[in-house]
């Protein structure tokens, strides 16, 4: 009797959802106000308090853009970060560029990309922004894709907000430092930390910096590219990753770590790892922190331990730019007795 109860109750609340146009299978972010889809985003963005970012090339935003949204000058990884791709860590570089494009403390801000690339610029403009104290911070989901299909038009008109007044709140506890990672790979620390980069990066087949390999104690490796929404290719018939942050692949991928243990992610340079910090506070983890410095700088330092380690192959990349030069000579000479 009770298993017909059971039955009829979920049966009951899938009827339900459909009606309300849910979907039974669908997950759901805990912080869903951090990722808006494009409806949220055109009923907002003429509000005085309401600013949109896009993060793609000043050449693309040029092409078209959301009708009302505003250009850093750059992509947004390059705009709100230095040569070296490490974060400014003094704020007042940050309150005047962003109160010159009129983000103040009491905007909302929006920011968006394109293609897969691009979102990840998005996710670096999110995870600053909650760096630097902002309460007010999201990213459109599935960028200007997701725009489109909504059936919106694009925009080529360069647009220019009031400047006005923002003041940095820096919360350090969102900015993972390298000190912190070596008392996790040395044990003495029992941190969360998720590697983003791929597999072969993990292992150490892939090298990118003096050392390959990974931080000892690693909780788990979960590639930023396998968290992604998967959509059939129309020419194809292939499935893809796009750039759309799914719930049900975030919850797979981190489901099984403890929401209230503070978190640290990483990759290579701390990019992909932004969109992993973004995914974690939307699942409702308490305590994360992007590690700005990542692999690029831990796999270069010759002290720092390191699980699986792969030492870069000076040799081989020697040789292959031997063969490189010699080919162009050749090429060179060729073209001269033309």
């Amino acid at each position: 009797m009770k298993r017909s109860i059971n039955i009829c109750t979920k049966a009951l609340l899938a009827m339900l959802l459909v009606a309300w146009g849910g979907s039974v299978s669908a997950g759901q972010w805990a912080n869903p106000d951090l990722l808006l889809d494009a409806k949220a985003v055109k009923a907002n963005i003429d509000k005085p308090d309401w600013v949109v970012v896009d993060c793609r090339s000043l050449k693309a935003y040029a092409k078209g853009h959301i009708p009302g949204a505003i250009s850093l000058g750059d992509r947004c990884k390059k705009a709100l970060r230095d040569a070296t791709s490490r974060v400014f860590r003094d704020p007042g570089k940050y309150e005047k560029l962003l109160g010159t494009v009129g983000i103040g403390n009491n905007t909302h801000v929006v920011f968006y990309g394109g293609d897969l690339g691009t979102l990840l610029d998005a996710t670096v403009g999110f995870w600053i922004m909650e760096y630097l104290g902002h309460d007010k911070v999201h990213v459109l989901n599935g960028g200007v894709d997701a725009w489109r299909k909504a059936g919106y038009r694009l925009d080529n008109k360069l647009v220019k907000k009031e400047p006005t007044t923002f003041k940095a709140n820096v919360v350090a506890s969102r900015y993972g430092e390298t000190d912190e990672v070596l008392k996790i790979a040395s044990g003495e620390a029992k941190e969360q930390l998720v590697d983003s980069r791929t597999k072969k990066e993990f292992i150490g087949k892939d090298i990118r910096a003096i050392r390959g390999g990974h931080v000892p104690n690693v909780t788990v490796n979960v590639s930023h590219i396998d968290t992604l929404k998967q959509e059939k290719n129309a020419k194809t018939g292939k499935m893809q990753p796009v750039a759309y942050l799914d719930p049900d692949a975030a919850e797979k991928a981190f489901g099984s770590l403890d929401k209230s243990k503070r978190t640290l992610a990483y990759c290579q340079t701390g990019t992909r790892s932004t969109m992993t910090y973004l995914q974690l506070r939307a699942l409702g983890f308490k305590d994360v922190a992007n590690w700005d410095e990542s692999w690029r700088v831990y796999g270069s330092q010759l002290t720092y331990p390191v699980a699986g380690e792969q030492w870069f192959n000076f040799a081989s990349l020697n040789k292959k730019v031997k063969n490189l030069e010699k080919k162009i000579a050749n090429m060179e000479k060729a073209a001269g007795k033309k």
